[in-house]
């Protein structure tokens, strides 16, 4: 049977994948940030530390999050209003006679 998507939902799809790479952004981030905690931090000359901050890098995830949620908010709507004038994703489904 060929079944054609007429809709999606901009909020929800966008709140998992927004989920989805904040969580998947940790397994860079976290190591990382383990790397430059265990590194020698690099001074100027008047001895101040230099380095990247953790702050900023723990702060990716979050980045991620947001970013990813308005892509793909905007992304289904834009899905949505298109349907209307060139039709949708179509597959075929096949269900089991069981």
């Amino acid at each position: 049977m060929r079944t054609q998507i007429t809709r999606l939902s901009p909020h929800q799809n966008a709140k998992v994948f927004g989920i989805l790479m904040a969580v998947s952004s940790l397994i860079f981030a976290i190591p990382m940030a383990i790397s430059l905690w265990l590194l020698p931090q690099p001074v100027d000359a008047a001895g101040n530390t230099i380095g990247p901050s953790m702050f900023v890098l723990l702060l990716f995830p979050f980045i991620y999050l947001v970013m990813a949620y308005v892509m793909v908010w905007i992304a289904c709507f834009v899905y949505n209003r298109a349907f209307r004038h060139i039709g949708g994703i179509e597959f075929d489904q096949h269900t089991d006679g069981a």
